[in-house]
């Protein structure tokens, strides 16, 4: 137990398969031609990335790519400078980034699955309050069977593998550019399928729809070139299984996007009002009242289905504890439109 004051949260999702058994800063950690290595710096523009890492390297055609897809800001740590990175070096790189609370999503230039896995331990591993809840986006080559693979290995929520990469050019461009989407984004629950990426050239292989099934089924993001743009087929999360069994309740991004943002913006809203105050019931009320204001904004923004359950309580073995616990469906996003004609001659 934590003594420190303060809110804080926890979550439970129950699956549909009980009993067989969703904007903020991206933190970036690339190669870079100059600046200092494991020293991280916000920005906000391309020409600050330039003036700080050199035009010609990874690190700032990443960033690049960030803000053209919708990131509002960006932390950004170079792992090496002028040379070649280890995975212990990436894994220095997101520890740093994990004490930027500011940080939302994670992405690297990296095709490593050892590097993925470095990212993926830094963001599950965190028992910070601030800094719990992230995503990051990674990106592979490979076969059908190579990407599910991969993704396997991961098997979290907290982490999407996307596929094609590049035909050519900076690894990891495919990858930050979905996070700079989801960057962007304003709203949690609207799904990024069919976001058009931008500053990607070609893709390094098309996709059957077989293997697209296979990719989305197995915990990859499937990437497409329609007409030379270059779009999101369906997100998804590494996350597909429970206990050794198949478990489709993370699989949607935004299933994990909106606990992002309904917890913590619950959490805030507490943090901000009831600071210094009383463990009374008059205050517990009250608190009671602020949650279900809260979740009433995200009723009506259809970020989530509905709402039950809320209780604040004072703890039986703590009285300096106010317990509040609450329920919600998350607001799922429209994958596909089901027409059946009926035809009469």
């Amino acid at each position: 137990m934590n003594e420190r004051p303060g809110v804080y949260t926890a979550y439970e999702v129950a699956s549909v398969l009980a009993g067989k058994g969703s904007g903020g800063a991206v933190g970036i950690a690339a190669q870079a031609a100059s600046g200092t290595a494991m020293e991280a710096v916000v920005l906000t523009t391309y020409a600050q990335a330039a003036s700080a890492f050199g035009t010609d390297c990874n690190l700032t055609k990443l960033i690049k790519i960030l803000i053209q897809n919708g990131a509002p800001k960006i932390v950004a740590v170079p792992v090496k400078i002028g040379e070649d990175a280890s995975s212990v070096d990436y894994e220095a790189a997101f520890g740093i980034l994990m004490t930027h609370s500011q940080v939302k999503y994670m992405v690297c230039d990296s095709r490593d699955g050892a590097v993925h896995m470095a990212m993926k331990n830094a963001i599950t591993g965190s028992d910070s309050e601030n800094c719990k809840y992230r995503v990051g986006f990674a990106e592979r080559s490979g076969t059908v069977q190579d990407l599910t693979a991969a993704a396997a290995a991961l098997n979290s929520e907290r982490m999407s593998l996307v596929a094609p990469a590049e035909a050519s050019g900076t690894e990891g461009a495919v990858a930050a550019a979905v996070a700079g989407a989801a960057a962007g984004s304003s709203d949690p629950a609207l799904p990024l399928n069919g976001t058009v990426l931008s500053g990607l050239s070609g893709l390094a292989s098309g996709l059957s729809d077989s293997e697209i099934n296979a990719l989305v089924k197995g915990g990859v993001t499937p990437v497409e070139t329609v007409n030379g743009e270059v779009s999101v087929i369906r997100a998804v999360t590494t996350r597909t299984q429970t206990g050794g069994a198949e478990d489709a309740t993370w699989r949607e991004l935004s299933t994990i996007l909106i606990v992002d943002y309904v917890i913590p913006k619950v959490r805030d809203a507490l943090r901000a009002k009831f600071t210094r105050t009383k463990n009374t019931a008059q205050t517990r009320g009250a608190i009671r009242t602020q949650v279900v204001v809260e979740l009433e904004a995200m009723l009506a923004a259809e970020i989530i289905d509905s709402y039950g359950g809320v209780s604040a309580e004072a703890d039986v073995s703590d009285p300096t504890v106010c317990a509040v616990s609450f329920s919600f469906t998350v607001a799922h996003g429209l994958n596909r439109i089901s027409l059946m004609a009926y035809i009469t001659v």
